[in-house]
């Protein structure tokens, strides 16, 4: 059975097109439906396996980011977004989108406790939109997205990246193996708190987190916006290294690519 995924756009969201995309390279019939369709014609989370909410400034983040499009999602299609959830649908919140999924207590919904929101994406410590590289490492052995990724290359867009719980909530999350994400320096130790391999502040160097199944993801950085190989910072070394080995000089990032291949992968093993 081929994986169909339904990417979420609506007001303000403008990762619509590379996530749709980063989808059908990896294999899954996937297409962009307006928020206001979804609502009007909610069988179609039916026939998905796939639901993504991209990343953007939805709603112009008025009210707080990925507040306002949360609050509409609650009122109109939040009870068929939760039956998509426990009966085996996938779903991944990219930036905004992970703000979205905070806001609507789809993350990290504890106990399985969906709808309660018990953690935050606040302002960043620097006060300041980033909009650049980092290097996060994958730690969890549960989420269904990241199996067999390691570290990764991956940029950020964000103002509001700050991973925020309390203690009780972080420490649930460490003891359920829900920490999917964290930044890393360079040689691949822990950011620990420290700018700018932490962009934002985030707790425990939190980039990504799951719900309890591993099949709800919610990440900052961007993994849509890395597929290409010719986005990523060392392409020209990269480039000029394969031309001296004569070797093939590579189109995608995989690591990247990886993280949707596997969403369709395990739809495929589990249809």
């Amino acid at each position: 059975m081929k994986a169909k995924a339904l990417v979420i756009t609506g007001y303000g969201v403008n990762c619509d097109e590379e996530t749709n995309y980063a989808l059908s390279l990896a294999g899954a019939e996937s297409q962009i439906v307006h928020i206001n369709d979804l609502i009007d014609n909610k069988t179609m989370l039916k026939a998905a396996n796939i639901l993504a909410f991209p990343g953007g400034f939805s709603y112009a983040d008025d009210t707080g980011s990925g507040k306002a499009l949360a609050n509409k999602i609650r009122n109109n299609v939040f009870d068929e977004i939760k039956l998509f959830i426990e009966r085996g649908g996938l779903v991944i919140g990219i930036c905004n989108g992970f703000q979205v999924l905070t806001s609507l207590g789809l993350l990290p919904a504890l106990d399985n406790n969906y709808g309660e929101q018990e953690v935050a994406l606040v302002h960043n410590d620097q006060a300041r939109f980033e909009c650049r590289w980092v290097k996060i490492k994958n730690e969890s052995t549960k989420c269904v997205f990241t199996k067999g990724l390691t570290e990764i290359a991956i940029p950020i867009a964000h103002g509001e990246g700050k991973f925020y719980a309390e203690p009780e909530v972080l420490a649930r999350l460490n003891q359920n193996d829900q920490i999917v994400f964290r930044y890393i320096n360079e040689d691949g130790t822990r950011a620990n708190g420290e700018y700018p391999a932490n962009p934002n502040g985030a707790l425990e160097d939190i980039a990504g987190i799951c719900d309890e199944s591993g099949r709800v993801l919610g990440m900052m950085p961007h993994p849509e916006r890395a597929i290409s190989a010719a986005s990523h910072p060392d392409y020209q070394e990269i480039k000029e290294k394969c031309k001296r080995d004569k070797i093939k000089i590579p189109k995608t990032y995989l690591p990247a690519l990886q993280i949707f291949e596997n969403a369709v992968k395990y739809v495929e093993a589990n249809s």
